[in-house]
């Protein structure tokens, strides 16, 4: 059975320190899915892709230089982000670990997603809905984002761990019933068509030799009429 990801009810936000503070930011959720047989939790199977280019964090300038080759994420290079699971660890669907690979920047690693299913219902179009939410940690030099800059009085500006938070919203739509298949109706060719019937008055003679005879004649003596060529 597989679910897919509502893309406008999933999201991906990310913490990282920057000098002082901590700035947060997301990425949007490109596609993903969950694969399970008979809702068991164990054998469920997980995939997501993030569009690196939609990287956000309140400041243009900055999220462009995050878009970049100076040792950020190259998105004209490497223009998504992907997930993919490997296992499943634990059977409380309140607390369990998703264990899969990451690729960032061309390089992959594996991770332990922290996850907790929220619950399931169905919207009002009958689809089924569920819920689930997952955090892990990075530490961004594993992908090769080295960008730095030190500060006057020690240390750097960024910092080196990422905070990763998802909550993802899978569904499946509602199974409607086939229609019923409707017989063809006849084409009008198809149809059989009624012998005319012509009488002597409706007749143009030159069109006699292409008309069936005898026809119906009418008047006094009604009775076959004959071509010239016949007398």
């Amino acid at each position: 059975m597989k679910w897919a990801f509502d893309v406008y009810h999933s999201s991906v936000t990310f913490t990282i320190r920057h000098m002082m503070s901590k700035v947060r930011g997301q990425m949007k959720v490109k596609e993903g899915w969950i694969e399970v047989d008979n809702d068991n939790l164990s054998t469920a199977k997980v995939g997501v892709v993030l569009d690196a280019a939609s990287i956000d964090t309140g400041v243009e300038m900055r999220d462009n230089h995050l878009r970049s080759a100076d040792g950020h994420f190259d998105v004209a290079n490497y223009p998504t982000i992907t997930f993919t699971s490997t296992r499943i660890e634990g059977k409380d669907p309140s607390n369990f670990k998703v264990v899969g690979d990451v690729t960032i920047h061309g390089i992959t690693k594996e991770v332990v997603l922290e996850a907790s299913f929220n619950g399931e219902g169905k919207d009002p179009w009958g689809n089924r809905r569920v819920s689930f939410d997952a955090q892990t940690k990075l530490n961004r030099k594993d992908y090769n984002l080295t960008w730095n800059q030190a500060l006057e009085a020690g240390g750097f500006i960024l910092g080196d761990e990422v905070k990763l938070e998802m909550g993802v919203g899978p569904y499946r739509r509602r199974r409607r019933p086939r229609p019923r298949e409707r017989s063809k109706p006849k084409s009008r060719s198809s149809r059989a068509k009624p012998t005319p019937s012509y009488t002597a008055r409706q007749v143009s003679w030159r069109a006699l030799p292409y008309l069936p005879l005898p026809l119906a004649g009418e008047g006094r003596g009604g009775g076959s009429i004959q071509l010239a060529g016949d007398r």
